[in-house]
């Protein structure tokens, strides 16, 4: 081309045109492994970083709401699969490449697919600082949950042997790695907890992501969180953390601080022991000097209090001494037998007046009768004049002295029909004065 026939263009028309370009390309999709991680940044909420491989790398950014919707927590050495497009910022013609969306790949992918689990784990609560055990501080006895073919049970043997070795070690082998490893641990940890120890130990020494994947597993994190027996993790070294380190009731960084954890060296429990010898001698002194004063002032106030009560009874006991009935014990009879005596006294001398008082009153009272009684009986006098004038004249002693009798048989029957009778028969004859037997010799019927 020759010279006159170039076109100059601006930086700004360059770098427009190479948008233009680049936009033109299709969505792609893009693996590679994180590193220069930033973000996300404090006002935008974007993250920078650039991917790379083995020969390349590029500049990557992921705006705030992919970030969110991705749900992963995006750090240096992840390996990422991206999808997007390529693009040119205007203002310093950077090439960069847009994510429109963000998922772990390889490692990564067990990764991102272990931190769902946590964060599940942690909805329900059992990564709940309230719900974990405590861990005492001097255990007596462990058991060890881990292979019993690798150097993992000899360093915790060796560790509690030399820290104290008056703790006893129940040992419980198991896989710690491999296909159905997460089974014989749970299995272990069941035949643990039986025996009932103080706490638990499962450990195991390090190894890659991959390797620690067992102490992954869903069944086993919540075997270990419903385990009876308080457990203490090491699992792998000082970075790793697995998800039964989040459920166990105490995590350690390694087994050999696991098992320093349960079991303290024997002279620092002999210091402490020898320390609280010396607070409680300290407290009981403390304690008894207390008492001991307030011994004294319960003494003093008591002795105050029984003075004073005796000398109330000495006062009562005075003034019942002072009584005539004590002073003289007699006096008691003798003034019933003078009251008695005057008693008697006054009864002989009352007697004769009440009698003659009662006399008088009976006198006035016969009197006032033999005044009355005379006029009470006079209508009842006449009545009975009239009503015995009346008997009198109804009287069948009457009619007999008049001349009639009264004739009835032997049983006492008045005969008033000569049919009641017979011949023979014994009769009975009143007269106006006196009566006579008779028999019947004859007899006349009608009238």
């Amino acid at each position: 081309m020759a010279a006159e026939d170039k076109v100059t263009l601006s930086v700004s028309d360059a770098v427009s045109l190479a948008k233009q370009r680049v936009a033109s390309t299709p969505t792609l999709v893009v693996t590679g492994e994180v590193t220069g991680f930033r973000g996300p940044n404090a006002r935008s909420g974007h993250c920078y970083f650039q991917v790379k491989d083995d020969q390349s790398a590029m500049d990557v950014i992921v705006w705030k709401g992919t970030y969110q919707h991705a749900g992963i927590d995006l750090r240096d050495g992840m390996e990422l699969e991206l999808s997007g497009r390529f693009d040119v910022y205007q203002r310093t013609g950077r090439l960069s490449f847009v994510a429109r969306s963000v998922s772990v790949a390889g490692e990564g992918l067990l990764r991102q697919r272990v931190a769902e689990l946590a964060r599940r784990l942690e909805r329900e609560g059992l990564m709940d600082p309230a719900r974990k055990r405590p861990i005492p501080r001097f255990c007596t006895r462990v058991a060890v949950v881990t292979s019993l073919s690798g150097s993992v049970i000899d360093d915790v043997k060796r560790t509690l042997s030399r820290r104290n070795p008056l703790v006893e070690i129940d040992e419980v082998g198991c896989k710690v790695q491999g296909e159905g490893a997460p089974a014989t641990i749970i299995r272990a940890l069941a035949v643990a907890a039986a025996a009932r120890p103080e706490a638990i130990l499962l450990v195991r020494g390090g190894g890659s992501f991959e390797d620690l994947m067992t102490f992954n597993d869903e069944a086993l994190a919540r075997a270990v969180a419903a385990c009876p027996v308080p457990v203490v993790t090491g699992i792998g070294h000082e970075p790793d953390t697995s998800i039964c380190d989040m459920v166990a009731d105490r995590r350690a960084s390694t087994p050999t601080a696991a098992a320093e954890s349960v079991a303290p060296a024997i002279d620092e429990v002999v210091e402490t022991i020898n320390a609280r010898q010396d607070r409680l001698g300290k407290a009981v002194a403390t304690m008894v000097a207390r008492e001991s004063q307030r011994v004294e002032e319960l003494g003093a106030r008591a002795g105050r209090s029984e003075r004073a009560r005796l000398g109330r009874e000495e006062v009562y006991v005075g003034s019942l001494a002072s009584r005539r009935v004590f002073r003289e014990p007699m006096s008691m009879v003798t003034d019933r037998l003078d009251q008695l005596r005057m008693s008697e006294q006054r009864l002989h001398d009352a007697i004769p007046t009440s009698l003659q008082r009662r006399r008088r009153a009976l006198d006035q009272d016969a009197t006032r009768l033999i005044d009355v009684g005379p006029r009470l009986l006079r209508p009842y006098e006449s009545d009975l004049a009239r009503l015995a004038s009346s008997l009198d004249a109804l009287s069948p002693l009457k009619v007999l002295g008049r001349g009639y009798a009264i004739a009835r048989d032997a049983e006492g029957h008045v005969i008033s029909d000569a049919g009641q009778v017979e011949r023979g028969d014994g009769i009975e004859v009143l007269l106006g004065r006196g009566s006579v037997k008779a028999q019947v010799t004859e007899k006349r019927e009608g009238r």
